[in-house]
């Protein structure tokens, strides 16, 4: 017998939830000019209860080769990666629409 979604009601593997969310949330992406210099792209708006933020994150430190971290509700990222984070939360299935940079 399969597990069952508390939230959406369907069978896990067809659970529709993480996309819901990602269509209900407005995200806003931005540089910050740091000590010394350094520039950081932050991302804000995820909601980290309905979106795996750590896999999201792991994927964007890897795929632009750069480090980076995740506090206070943001995601942190050395460098300005501001058209390439915005190109790669479209891929991820997040409405262009609700992208603001």
């Amino acid at each position: 017998m399969t597990e069952i979604c508390n939230v959406c009601g369907l069978p896990k593997d067809l659970c529709i939830c993480e996309t819901i969310a990602r269509e209900k949330q407005k995200i806003k992406i931005y540089v910050e000019k740091r000590k010394f210099g350094k520039t950081i792209t932050i991302i804000e708006g995820l909601d980290e209860k309905s979106i795996d933020i750590k896999s999201l994150l792991k994927k964007f430190k890897k795929k632009l080769a750069c480090g980076g971290t995740y506090k206070d509700g943001k995601i942190e990222l050395q460098g300005d990666h501001r058209l390439k984070v915005k190109k790669m939360l479209i891929e991820e299935g997040f409405p262009e629409s609700s992208i603001v940079e």
